[in-house]
């Protein structure tokens, strides 16, 4: 497989000569919902944003600009991928989460076969078999003169690939990244390990040897220890770029005993309170990561974003027993409705973004590593790229008459053909496009559409595939358009074994 875009050196003080680059810090949570926080993404404060307490969230939303219709992929493989190559899921054909070289992951289904996707995820080597070979934005910011540091998940490649090590991707540092897309455990005292409940040990979260036996959480690891490695670039005088990619807030859940017992005293039922528990852990983290970059008179020159990878695992996703709900989004991880994908956002970007400042334009995942190519004066190598599909958002964070060079009649699109296992509304083969306030889903399954005017609609709750017939088809031509024009792999029909069919209305 050949590398879908080339590999260029730039002379750092060719791109920073006139004044010092900015730091960054892009913070992502895993399966947190976009109610999971007491920031409010929805157009009202809900009783699931009272559950929550994130004052550090709050404080970066005051501080910068939130995003109300943010989204990523509906797993978190895909998203990562995503971000790192500025390619949708469609192009980059890793639809699923990876782990094992060469396996699907995938569970069952009665009528489809999933199609041969990228399952080795995320590779530096164009050898690698269904792998993406693709720079990834760490590697295009480290070539820019960056000290590029991941801590946490990682999830880029399967294991035994060379994707599975965040240094082949162009990262400088990797604190505890791996292979898997959750922790053996977030407990010290376990070595964070899922040996204790027989969990195979390629889930062990690698590299935390000197927290083995300690009284610590996992979130907490890995914040010492972003904060040393941000330390190290300070004294080095070394832009960096820090991808905190936290494990936070996927299973399985332990009781962070910093924050636990308030929950249960609050009402909340064990695994309830483990989850508030484990975000506002997570918000801790933000928090000491910021009050670093203050400690070190950085904050003016750092951008800090937040994202989270996909929806929150919902109770409707799960058979009616989970953590949260999404409300009033439908459904939640794994599906093409709102709650699958739809995620909080925040980006702090010192003396551009307006305090307080709130956008309701709609932004994707693979928007990210455009927009910080040029926010960083880096943009310089989208030109020499043959194939981006993401959209910066910059010009949304400057605001006023910069807006409008953002396509705000742009269409966002997501592909998965693959079958994750839990039921629910949207939950299974699919594939889907948004237009505007409208969004249409094609299930894979029974080749059905499914259309909704989130304007009037957010909860997703009124199919008008049959009374909008136009606006149907209008869209279902769009998205068959894209999943041609990307390659994008479609799951074949068992009894028939022919692929399933582009939609069409």
């Amino acid at each position: 497989m050949k590398p879908l875009l080339p590999v260029l050196f730039l002379a750092a003080a060719d791109l920073f000569a006139a004044s010092p680059p900015p730091n960054v810090v892009l913070f992502l949570v895993d399966d947190m919902g976009w109610q999971d926080t007491s920031v409010p993404f929805h157009s009202e404060v809900t009783p699931l944003n009272r559950k929550f307490h994130t004052p550090h969230m709050e404080r970066l939303a005051a501080a910068g600009m939130k995003f109300t219709q943010a989204y990523a992929c509906c797993v978190c493989s895909p998203t990562r991928v995503s971000l790192m190559t500025g390619l949708n899921a469609a192009r980059h054909k890793v639809t699923n989460w990876t782990l094992r070289k060469d396996a699907a992951p995938d569970a069952k289904h009665p009528t489809l076969q999933p199609p041969a996707w990228n399952v080795n995820g995320l590779s530096p080597d164009p050898a690698t078999p269904r792998a993406v070979c693709a720079p990834t934005l760490p590697q295009l910011l480290r070539e820019a003169g960056y000290r590029t540091i991941h801590a946490g998940k990682a999830h880029f490649g399967a294991m035994d690939t060379p994707g599975a090590e965040p240094r082949n991707l162009g990262f400088d540092i990797n604190l505890a990244g791996h292979a898997a897309g959750g922790p053996g455990s977030y407990l010290g005292g376990q070595n964070f390990s899922g040996t204790w409940r027989r969990a195979p040990s390629f889930w062990d979260v690698p590299g935390l040897e000197p927290y083995h036996g300690k009284d610590i959480f996992l979130t907490e690891a890995l914040t010492l220890e972003a904060n040393k490695a941000m330390d190290r670039a300070v004294a080095d005088k070394k832009p960096f770029f820090l991808y905190m990619a936290h494990y936070a807030v996927h299973v399985p859940f332990a009781a962070d005993k910093r924050f636990y017992q308030k929950y249960r005293d609050a009402g909340l039922d064990d695994t309830e309170a483990m989850y508030a528990a484990l975000v506002e852990g997570m918000d801790k983290s933000l928090g000491d990561l910021m009050a670093n970059l203050d400690r070190h008179g950085l904050a003016s020159n750092t951008i800090v974003l937040f994202m989270s990878d996909n929806g929150g695992l919902s109770a409707s996703g799960r058979g009616g027993a989970a953590h949260t709900h999404n409300a009033p989004l439908s459904s939640g991880k794994g599906s093409a409705r709102e709650g699958g994908v739809r995620v909080p956002m925040i980006v702090k970007w010192p003396g551009v973004t307006a305090a307080g400042s709130v956008c309701k334009q709609y932004v994707m995942i693979e928007d990210f590593l455009p927009s910080l190519l040029e926010m960083t004066g880096a943009s310089a190598k989208l030109k020499t790229m043959p194939r981006v599909d993401g959209v910066s958002f910059a010009p949304l964070l400057r605001g006023g008459a910069e807006a409008a060079r953002y396509p705000a009649d742009r269409a966002l699109y997501w592909h998965y053909p693959n079958v994750w296992g839990p039921s629910g509304p949207g939950i299974g083969p699919h594939s889907a496009v948004r237009h505007g306030d409208w969004k249409l889903i094609y299930y894979h399954t029974d080749r059905r559409c499914e259309l909704f005017n989130l304007a009037a609609d957010l909860g997703e709750q009124h199919d008008l595939v049959e009374t909008e017939r136009a606006k149907a088809k209008e869209l279902a031509a769009m998205l068959t358009r894209w999943l041609k024009e990307t390659g994008a792999p479609m799951p074949l029909d068992k009894k028939s074994g022919q692929a399933v069919e582009l939609p069409g209305i």
